[in-house]
């Protein structure tokens, strides 16, 4: 296999790959992790936040039962394997983009797989925050709406940036994956070329430039959340 993956057949045919198709497939891959994990943040950040303020009704009176079911669905989404999970929202999928292959379509299986996970990380995150200051809060009379968005929120910036950062890394993986059954980027590449024909070294590129992805965002979310601690803030 080493012998063939030098060929100087297979090594041209590799460069052509990345001239041609592998700056499209980096694009897609990126707008589509990139949109997921925002849509993924508009579902699963509420959920985080009800799970933490509903909890015992010391913030927002939620019934115990309500709660109850919002952590059931969230851990059964997170329990189906993301490939299996593609197949079956395949109905979804159709309906709000009319297909189940290409690159947009991978979006819909992508945003459901991920909000469950953003809501355990948001959950985790809020959790953090030291329980004086919002019974400080409450007993100078924030009502629920401003202890969560004034108090709460805030003060878990710097750790719902970092958990940010490992969904989006991890939507990233799911995106490659979506290759599979007719997902687009560099996923797409990966299968077409290295699965499909052999071409290893075309599969050897769209790894690669998933790494680089993957350093990318983790380098921005690391600079965000370190200019959003306060504490690195106040040792200066």
């Amino acid at each position: 296999m080493l012998s063939s993956f030098f060929e100087s057949e297979s090594v041209t045919k590799a460069l052509e790959i990345l001239k041609t198709e592998i700056p499209l497939a980096v694009w897609e891959t990126f707008y589509v992790t990139v949109l997921s994990t925002l849509f993924a943040i508009i579902l699963g950040l509420p959920l985080g936040v009800l799970l933490v303020a509903g909890e015992n009704g010391k913030i927002l009176k939620i019934p115990k039962s309500l709660l109850h079911i919002l952590n059931v669905i969230i851990n059964l989404l997170r329990s189906v394997p993301f490939l299996i999970l593609m197949i079956m929202v395949f109905p979804l999928t159709r309906l709000i983009m009319g297909t189940v292959v290409g690159t947009a379509a991978s979006i819909v299986p992508l945003v459901i797989a991920a909000f469950p996970f953003v809501a355990r990380l948001v959950e985790g995150s809020l959790r953090e925050i030291n329980p004086n200051i919002i019974e400080t809060a409450q007993s100078m009379g924030a009502n629920p709406f401003q202890i969560i968005v004034k108090v709460m929120l805030p003060e878990s910036v710097p750790s719902l940036i970092s958990n940010a950062t490992i969904a989006i890394t991890t939507i990233l993986g799911y995106s490659a994956m979506s290759g599979i059954i007719g997902g687009g980027g560099l996923g797409k590449i990966a299968i077409n070329y290295g699965y499909y024909r052999y071409q290893y070294l075309v599969m050897a590129f769209a790894v690669i430039f998933l790494v680089l992805l993957v350093q990318l965002f983790q380098s921005i979310g690391t600079f965000l959340a370190a200019k959003a601690d306060k504490r690195l803030k106040a040792n200066k």
